[in-house]
């Protein structure tokens, strides 16, 4: 999985992301401009050690990224459906689709628990003060999911934790491959 931060602005929320990586084995991304340096203190400290456990990239603007989305070799992923077994418990490929850019932003036409995540899929945040931009939310209607809010007067929640419900209903989905 990947998490992709467009132009984070709260060292603590990346800090804490970053951590959240770590232990999920997610790669993060980080799209400029960002709100803070790296070496902020307040980042270093929401990570703690963590930072030399995770696999990140660091990318000038959505552009640069987007050039590279996919450019990993992945060219198409096997989903497989444990349901659907073969006679020595084999599971059976029951798609091969390319890894999907979901964008995590209010007011999205499917709740989070309704996409069908695949194992090499990207989860895409945006600032805490500003969200995803318009642009990018109409170029990808189709992958754009939401968190329900139940209180009107709530405008949002916190960034890490958003990133958190939605990573872990992702890796849920894949059945938690790789846990130890």
């Amino acid at each position: 999985m990947h998490i992709v931060l467009v132009e984070p602005e709260i060292p603590p929320n990346t800090g804490n992301i970053a951590r959240l990586c770590a232990a999920t084995r997610t790669t993060l991304h980080l799209i400029e401009p960002l709100g803070f340096r790296l070496d902020d203190t307040t980042l270093k400290r929401a990570g703690m050690d963590y930072w030399r456990e995770v696999t990140w990239h660091r990318w000038t603007n959505w552009a640069a990224f987007l050039a590279s989305f996919g450019a990993e070799g992945n060219s198409g992923v096997e989903i497989r459906n444990p349901k659907s077994e073969g006679p020595k418990g084999d599971a059976r490929v029951a798609e091969v689709r390319p890894p999907a850019l979901w964008l995590v932003e209010s007011g999205g036409p499917l709740r989070y628990s309704e996409a069908e995540f695949g194992p090499d899929d990207y989860l895409v945040f945006g600032r805490e003060t500003a969200g995803l931009p318009d642009r990018l939310l109409a170029e990808h209607r189709d992958h754009w999911i939401r968190l329900p809010m139940f209180n009107p007067a709530a405008r949002s929640l916190n960034l890490s934790n958003c990133v958190a419900v939605v990573l872990y209903e992702a890796l849920r989905q894949i059945g938690f491959a790789g846990e130890v």
